[in-house]
C-alpha cells in the first residue's frame, strides 16, 4: 500500500499530498513522511535527534493540523527534520490527544539533499476521510 501520493495541479504556489494509514496513527505518520520527503532526501537523514510532541485538540483534523505544524515549528526554530515518526493517539473527555516519538538530525546544508522549503500547513482542501480498509488524509502545505 502507498504511504502517500503528491497531487499535481491541486494548488498553484503549494504542495498537495494525500497520505494513507490502516489505522489513524499510520495515517498520521505517513503525513509528516510525505511532508520531510518534500523538504529532504529522508536517506541523507541521521536519527541522531529525538523528540516527543504532546498534543491536544477538539477534533482529528485539528490534532493532524497542530501536529503537522509543530513540525513545521521544530523545523524552522531548531532546525530539525525527522526521518522516523511514532504515533499514539487517545481520548480524553472530548478531546483528542497525541503522543510523537521523532528521531532525526539538525539540518546539514552540505549532507542533506533538501528539497521544498515547508512555510506552514494550509487548511485548504485539509480533511481525514474514512475509507472502505484505510484512512485518507488530505494536505496542503505553503512553500
Amino acid at each position: 500500500m502507498k504511504h502517500f501520493v503528491f497531487l499535481e495541479d491541486v494548488a498553484v504556489a503549494d504542495i498537495a499530498f494525500d497520505a494513507f494509514g490502516k489505522t489513524l496513527e499510520e495515517l498520521f505518520e505517513h503525513c509528516a513522511e510525505a511532508m520531510f520527503t518534500m523538504m529532504v532526501n529522508l536517506k541523507t537523514v541521521q536519527q541522531t535527534v529525538q523528540r516527543e510532541i504532546h498534543l491536544r485538540a477538539d477534533s482529528l483534523e485539528n490534532l493532524l493540523y497542530d501536529f503537522l505544524s509543530e513540525l513545521v515549528y521544530l523545523k524552522d526554530t531548531e532546525l530539525l527534520l525527522f526521518k522516523t515518526v511514532k504515533i499514539i493517539l487517545g481520548k480524553d473527555g472530548k478531546d483528542h490527544t497525541l503522543s510523537a516519538e521523532l528521531h532525526g538530525e539538525t539540518i546539514d546544508r552540505v549532507k542533506h539533499e533538501l528539497g521544498n522549503d515547508v512555510k506552514a500547513i494550509t487548511m485548504h482542501l485539509f480533511s481525514i476521510t474514512k475509507e472502505k480498509t484505510r484512512y485518507k488524509a488530505r494536505v496542503v502545505v505553503d512553500i
